[in-house]
């Protein structure tokens, strides 16, 4: 089995000695409190998805759930914002956050894309009432899918894939429509559930279609972090709630290089100067006589 130490610092953990991992858990740490630190007034944060992860620390109650922000800038580029401490993905956890991002500089992004986790987005429109909503279409398939019996679950999904992967928005009310009339005598649960986030789940259409693709999902937190939390779960209770959370700051940092800019970065300075866009298209583009 992966040793502790291993999970900290990986395989060259093998020629470490203990003050060495010390150290660099030490090291981590002043580089988690200096990070906090730095001004974001100097770029303008057009997209951020937002998501609490659940680390594997054990025997810590309630559970360390890392508040994990990362935001594209107008070039492009992903870059991971903010990773604190909440309680349970609370409303009070994750204004704390924000207005933490704002007191840094952080502008009122034009989208914000996360799970249905009502906390988060108590606290968005209280600091940033202008940001529209995106839901994780990753997050609600798995919850539809659960209220669902396995034997429904296939088609069922395939009908959820029908309404997001629509080329446009009225094609997807449309497919919508159809899975709630198909579903929703027998399984009221999980239409309800699909239903109640209906318009949030579609706002990716009034966006540039080559950025539907990021847009739709917490992706970019999601692949990070479920690599980071399975990592976290083989240091065997040997880590303090605060040196996890530096733990899992400095493995999101790192992941941070390899993170691609977002596709069709081009417009989004479109979309930073409130420029429409119908379908993904921009509205001025939209030919008048199909309108």
């Amino acid at each position: 089995m992966q040793t502790a130490r291993e999970a900290l610092v990986g395989s060259e953990a093998k020629g470490l000695s203990a003050s060495t991992v010390a150290r660099l858990k030490q090291t981590w740490r002043d580089e988690y409190h200096t990070w906090r630190q730095c001004q974001l007034d100097e770029e303008d944060w057009v997209y951020i998805w937002s998501d609490g992860i659940y680390s594997g620390l054990r025997g810590e109650r309630p559970r360390l759930c890392a508040l994990v922000v990362i935001g594209v800038t107008s070039k492009g580029e992903k870059q991971l914002l903010a990773i604190d401490d909440g309680v349970r993905e609370s409303t009070q956890s994750w204004r704390e956050v924000l207005l933490y991002l704002k007191a840094r500089g952080r502008n009122a992004p034009a989208l914000a894309i996360g799970d249905g986790a009502l906390g988060f987005w108590g606290a968005l429109e209280e600091i940033y009432p202008t940001t529209r909503q995106q839901r994780c279409w990753v997050h609600k398939t798995r919850n539809v899918l659960n209220a669902l019996p396995k034997s429904v679950q296939p088609k069922a999904k395939q009908a959820l894939h029908e309404i997001w992967q629509a080329e446009t928005k009225g094609a997807a009310d449309r497919a919508f429509d159809v899975f709630l009339k198909t579903y929703e005598a027998k399984y009221p649960k999980a239409t309800a559930c699909l239903e109640k986030d209906r318009e949030e789940l579609l706002t990716f259409y009034a966006f540039p279609a080559p950025h539907w693709q990021s847009l739709r999902t917490t992706n970019p937190i999601e692949l990070t972090f479920g690599t980071i939390r399975h990592r976290t779960k083989q240091t065997n209770g040997s880590l303090t709630r605060d040196s996890m959370l530096h733990m899992m700051f400095k493995l999101g940092r790192c992941a941070e290089k390899t993170w691609r800019r977002l596709r069709g970065f081009r417009q989004l300075a479109q979309v930073i100067s409130e420029i429409q866009f119908i379908d993904g298209i921009e509205e001025t583009m939209q030919d008048p006589v199909a309108a």
